[in-house]
């Protein structure tokens, strides 16, 4: 089974590059399934229904969120009722949504997890205690289970992947729009990077007009951040897994560049 990650979506430009690039990709590379991480979809910040619609015609199988998932308000009005979008198990248990999702149909299946870290960032419930919680359910039904662990910490992603090894497929790190150069294999068979990247601006600061984001650095004063123009970056991971042992025999990373 091959299943295609992608980094954090950003904005217009972010969707451009996935119109762009992944009808051909799955395509070529014969992906059975495509998980992408949409926090930032929508304006560079949160999501809506006709941007889940739009990634999802596509191409891509699955959302992921993180600590802007309720950043469009609008996202109350659907996240209950699309089964493929899943917000990080960590948040309170009354909030709406859901922390983790079966993929697919009878033939073919996955489980996905999505929960979100706590160094620098909100105070919320225990990533690794949710993940487990949602695994133990999962795995019930599925063989391949796959974590997005969105956090600003190397450290807590790295640590919630190792405390996983050989229980989930892979462990997969957003939310820094930096891709990292540590794709690996752990020694019981879980998939793991510190962070898939970004599909978004290339020319900006992390998606982020660089001149907003200078001046906020020199001046201390508050301005309002707007999704940069340019070029355009697509970050993504490919893994190629075992569907009877759920193990990742294979994790590469794709990096590209257009102008779209």
């Amino acid at each position: 089974m091959k299943i295609l990650f992608i980094g954090d979506i950003v904005g217009n430009p972010g969707r451009k590059a996935v119109k762009e690039i992944l009808p051909s990709l799955k395509k070529s590379r014969h992906v059975d399934f495509c998980i992408a991480n949409c926090e930032n979809a929508a304006g560079g910040s949160g999501i809506t229904y006709v941007v889940a619609q739009e990634l999802y015609k596509c191409g891509i199988d699955a959302i992921t969120m993180g600590n802007h998932t309720w950043s469009k308000k609008e996202i109350l009005n659907f996240i209950d009722s699309d089964p493929n979008l899943v917000r990080p198990a960590n948040y309170p248990p009354e909030l709406p949504g859901r922390g983790s999702a079966i993929v697919g149909g009878e033939k073919c299946k996955i489980g996905l997890v999505n929960v979100m870290g706590r160094v620098y960032m909100d105070s919320i419930d225990c990533p690794f205690k949710a993940a487990q919680k949602e695994i133990e359910y999962l795995k019930d039904f599925v063989r391949v289970i796959v974590v997005d662990m969105h956090a600003e910490a190397t450290s807590e992603k790295s640590a919630l992947a190792w405390y996983f090894d050989g229980k989930v497929s892979c462990v997969l790190g957003t939310h820094t729009h930096v891709q990292t150069s540590d794709e690996r294999i752990l020694p019981f068979g879980t998939g793991y990077i510190t962070d898939v990247g970004m599909t978004g601006p290339y020319e900006g600061i992390i998606g982020v007009d660089r001149e907003l984001v200078i001046s906020k650095f020199l001046t201390h004063m508050p301005v309002k951040f707007e999704v940069a123009k340019g070029l355009v970056q697509f970050n993504a991971v490919l893994m190629e897994i075992e569907e009877t042992s759920g193990k990742t025999l294979k994790i590469e990373r794709i990096s590209n560049v257009l102008n779209v």
